[in-house]
């Protein structure tokens, strides 16, 4: 199991929770809420959006994406500040034991199991998006 398969199964996992989280802001829109808990809400959703893609990148950094392109995709301007923010993340999903497969598929298979369950029709079709990744049925 590569770091860069771990890194994209932690983004289908934030993925999941993101969109867990978002959810129970809908169910909650009439249940009387003061302003501090619809507040700490939206912000627990920001800080999540915000580890989402830093996972993202760092899952794109092991991939072998060019930090350029990675600071583009990011609209930011110098490639190397850039770099110098993940490189001690990269540096340490590299380090990732490789033994971890049987948790990761396991992981996968859950999550696969999560998007079938809430999958909608315009989402795309993949029967299993995440073991797929793995290569695993």
């Amino acid at each position: 199991m590569t770091p860069e398969t771990l890194a994209r199964l932690a983004v289908a996992r934030a993925h999941r929770d993101l969109s867990d989280l978002a959810r129970q802001g809908v169910g909650g829109s009439s249940s009387g809420a003061g302003a501090r808990e619809r507040i700490e809400s939206a912000r627990r959703l920001r800080v999540m959006v915000n580890e989402l893609v830093d996972l993202v990148v760092l899952g794109e950094a092991l991939g072998g994406t060019s930090w350029e392109e990675i600071t583009r995709a990011l609209r930011r301007m110098d490639a190397a500040t850039v770099r110098a923010e993940y490189e001690d993340a990269v540096s340490e999903w590299r380090g990732t034991p490789a033994g971890q497969a049987q948790k990761a598929i396991d992981e996968a298979r859950g999550l696969d199991a999560w998007y079938r369950q809430h999958r909608e029709d315009a989402d795309p079709s993949a029967g299993n998006p995440v073991s797929d990744l793995l290569y695993v049925d």
